[in-house]
């Protein structure tokens, strides 16, 4: 899908379209920009390279760029899709392969937004500055989504029993959840690192002729990206802290586990000697002839797993 957007300039006078939205555009719609533009369009396999030769070039007074983007396909799903930029000072054209709110809010603002000189420019600052927007506010809800599982996790009292039993499916789940929030946030990082390097390719591209404001827009673009690729470190450690600790926890539950299983083997072994001495076919043992010789056995069993139960009680085993 190809959209055009025209603007105004800074007297309110018509201008040409200066920024073309390619959606999972056709080949006649990448043909029908590069006639308009002058300017080959990329594809698809050339925003997927990772060398940064091929990810920001020059080429004349036209900067091509491209940049990894991660968008959310559903509730729990997050997909990452390159995003192209062909730049120049009077025009845009972006190429995407999937739906990007920040593209949306930046084209329905569109109608009334005046430009200067290079309104290319312009534009792309607008997107970029939406794009960290957004960046910034999922960090925030990854942030609360982190302190809440903190929480859960570590505030809350030992559980016996069935509750133990619940205790550790929760903590299973909670386990998936602290893995699916690193994992976003190691698209985060992809999606700040790319754009950073796009923002600075063009900070340090145009001319100097440019608009002042562009300039200190995409300066300040450069500082917040900055600290959002600080913020997304502290985050991803956090996780880093709490998967270590959940993973502590399960190792401590486990132990228990093997504790019990070690007393009820250790506390067996004696009424299993006793049960073993008297379950033998001799007719020489004098507890044979006793009235009470079956009462005596019983007796004797008890006690054997008795005793080591309470030294293991005194013991603090259980």
């Amino acid at each position: 899908m190809l959209s055009i957007y025209p603007a105004l300039g800074p007297n309110g006078e018509s201008v040409d379209a200066v920024w073309f939205d390619l959606l999972e555009p056709t080949p006649d719609e990448s043909a029908r920009v590069e006639g308009i533009i002058g300017a080959p369009v990329p594809i698809l396999a050339s925003l997927k390279e990772i060398e940064p030769s091929r990810r920001l070039r020059r080429e004349g007074d036209t900067l091509y760029m491209s940049t990894p983007t991660a968008a959310r396909r559903s509730l729990d799903d997050m997909s990452v899709s390159p995003i192209g930029f062909v730049l120049s000072h009077d025009r845009l054209v972006t190429l995407r392969f999937t739906a990007l709110p920040a593209f949306d809010a930046v084209a329905e603002r569109f109608a009334d937004r005046t430009f200067g000189r290079h309104p290319g420019c312009e534009v792309f600052a607008d997107l970029c500055q939406e794009i960290v927007g957004r960046i910034a506010d999922g960090l925030e809800r990854r942030a609360e989504d982190l302190n809440t599982l903190s929480a859960t996790a570590f505030h809350s009292d030992d559980s016996k029993g069935r509750r133990a039993i619940r205790a550790n499916r929760l903590l299973r789940i909670q386990l998936r959840q602290v893995g699916s929030l690193g994992n976003r946030l190691s698209e985060v990082r992809d999606v700040l690192l790319g754009l950073g390097r796009v923002v600075a390719f063009v900070d340090q591209s145009i001319s100097a002729d440019v608009d002042h404001d562009v300039k200190a827009r995409l300066m300040s673009l450069r500082e917040d990206i900055t600290a959002l690729g600080d913020y997304q470190e502290h985050l991803a450690n956090k996780v880093q802290f709490i998967l270590d600790a959940m993973m502590g926890l399960i190792s401590i539950a486990q132990n228990d586990t093997f504790k019990i299983l070690t007393i009820v083997s250790i506390v067996g072994i004696p009424p299993t000697l006793v049960a073993g001495i008297y379950g033998m076919n001799f007719h020489n043992i004098p507890e044979y002839g006793w009235s009470f010789g079956y009462q005596y056995g019983l007796a004797a069993i008890l006690i054997s797993a008795l005793i080591p139960t309470v030294w293991f009680k005194i013991k603090g085993w259980f």
